[in-house]
């Protein structure tokens, strides 16, 4: 009855709230305080390196827990976690096994008993728990079958912790699942970013595509602000109805009017036949007006009237015509300066102006050019129907350091020129057009602004020579007789260039 008394209350101490150790330590101090079992001690094994360290212990000072480590198989104690099968020393003085590694047992140890079981979850032995006792004409089988309960205790203990620990593992993968989905949101369509600036874009994509607002698209030429809005239109309801762009910067001014809503046969001379206008043919669906900044003055108010009544006429009619269109503009213009210049009506600018989306220009997204770089390269490698090229270093600083007035439409032009001049596998600093060349010095701190000297030939050579070394070392992995012979030169030509440069063949040797 004792017995059962004594388990109930260690099972009480172990599921009582607070962290596993403390209320091991509990465990501990009971088997002492009951049972008169001292320096009571839970071993675990560390997987990794095989060794076996005190866990908790009672009546131990830190440094002797410090001290008291073994290898499997080790004393006692490693033993019994090497073979999973309990051991009682009835006398410890006489067990040449018994390492007594915390120096805890000191003149009476001859007169100690030492019993450790060990602590098992789906059979495999992860620890021990172990206890001295006093030497004595006891019963230390019953010691040994308690023991080895509440060590069966412990491990189920723990074996519910570990439990808990992999659902929380898998509620992390879960989350990380989640968190992946979301950064794949970042992709919309054909927009290629993750830069801060351009996660915000996306963002603000996805709130307003369901709605019915009304969107203007603010940034320079080459940003992508077309592609903007077809990501708009193809995650909203409209998906599967037209969507109708136009390009107000490329008609002419007398022709604005009838394109965009239509003409009667007569309206003018040449209008032969009805034609339907932009706003009729997107019915149910969405119609892109680029560049609205260059909407003539004539068309403004009309324009005002369709997206306040979602009504108008044909040029040459007097019947009135529902369209059921949602409107985004772009402008890469200021239209507040047009506005306070007379040259586009305020009234029209706060209706377009509900939801604005700003395109970060490509300078303001470094981090996103090679990442832009790379797609364009796998894009017109596989419309050319050719291997892609991987980008050298110094092709790469080129991308990097220039400033990129033409945004992203001018890299993709500079990448698809690049992949076109190559002829090997890797487009280099030198299969770059002109523009990215760096022709001028860069300015000291000193000289202030730029010099306007032109690099010498020699130093343009001299770069050159060094980016084919360094990619050749790069594709080599440092070996520089195989670096020599993929240059097509000797290895004491090559070594001395190395060593001209500069360059350290063993930093390539990590790039595996």
């Amino acid at each position: 009855m004792d017995d059962l008394i004594l388990l109930y209350e260690i099972i009480q101490t172990l599921t009582a709230p607070g962290p596993l150790p403390r209320n091991l330590q509990q465990i501990l101090n009971i088997l002492a305080q009951r049972e008169g079992m001292e320096r009571g001690t839970i071993t675990i094994l560390n997987p990794e390196t095989n060794e076996i360290h005190i866990e908790v212990a009672q009546g131990l000072t830190a440094e002797a827990r410090r001290r008291g480590r073994y290898k499997l198989g080790e004393g006692v104690t490693g033993r019994v976690v090497e073979t999973g099968e309990p051991v009682v020393v009835p006398r410890i003085s006489q067990e040449p096994l018994f390492l007594n590694r915390t120096r805890t047992r000191g003149r009476d140890k001859d007169e100690l008993s030492f019993l450790c079981v060990p602590i098992k979850i789906n059979h495999q032995t992860i620890g021990a728990l172990s206890v001295d006792r006093r030497f004595q004409d006891l019963n230390l089988d019953r010691d040994l079958r308690l023991l080895t309960i509440i060590a069966s205790i412990i491990a189920q203990a723990g074996n519910n912790l570990l439990l808990l620990d992999q659902e929380k593992e898998k509620l992390r993968n879960e989350n990380l699942e989640l968190k992946g989905a979301l950064r794949e949101r970042y992709r919309v369509g054909n927009i290629i970013g993750n830069s801060s600036r351009m996660r915000q874009v996306f963002e603000m994509i996805h709130r307003v595509a369901k709605s019915k607002a009304t969107i203007l698209i603010r940034g320079e030429s080459g940003t992508g602000k077309e592609l903007v809005a077809q990501a708009i239109h193809y995650n909203s309801p409209r998906a599967t109805k037209p969507f109708v762009k136009v390009n107000l910067a490329a008609l002419p001014e007398t022709l604005v009017e009838s394109e965009l809503f239509g003409h009667e046969k007569g309206a003018f001379t040449g209008a032969l036949h009805r034609k339907q206008g932009r706003f009729e043919l997107a019915q149910g669906g969405t119609v892109f007006l680029d560049e609205i900044g260059d909407l003539p003055p004539s068309v403004q108010l009309k324009l005002l009237r369709f997206i306040q009544e979602r009504e108008f006429s044909r040029l040459g009619s007097t019947a009135t015509l529902k369209a059921d269109v949602r409107l985004i503009a772009a402008t890469h213009r200021d239209l507040e300066k047009l506005v306070a210049d007379g040259l586009f009506r305020e009234d029209l600018y706060y209706r377009l102006n509900v939801f604005p989306i700003y395109l970060p220009p490509l300078r303001e997204r470094k981090t996103d050019i090679l990442l832009l770089a790379e797609h364009f390269l796998e894009k017109y490698a596989r419309e050319n129907q050719m291997p892609t090229p991987r980008l050298s270093q110094g092709a790469v600083d080129l991308l990097m350091q220039h400033s990129w007035p033409g945004n992203v439409r001018e890299l993709e032009n500079v990448i698809e020129r690049a992949l076109l001049v190559c002829d090997g596998d890797t487009i280099l600093s030198s299969h770059l057009p002109p523009s990215l060349q760096p022709r001028w010095s860069t300015p000291t701190a000193t000289e202030g602004p730029a010099t306007g000297a032109k690099l010498s030939l020699a130093a343009q050579v001299e770069a050159l020579e060094k980016e084919l070394i360094t990619e050749a070392l790069i594709a080599t992995r440092g070996n520089q007789s195989a670096a020599a012979k993929y240059l097509d030169t000797s290895l004491r030509i090559l070594g001395y260039k190395i060593r001209r440069y500069g360059i350290d063949p063993k930093a390539f040797r990590k790039e595996t």
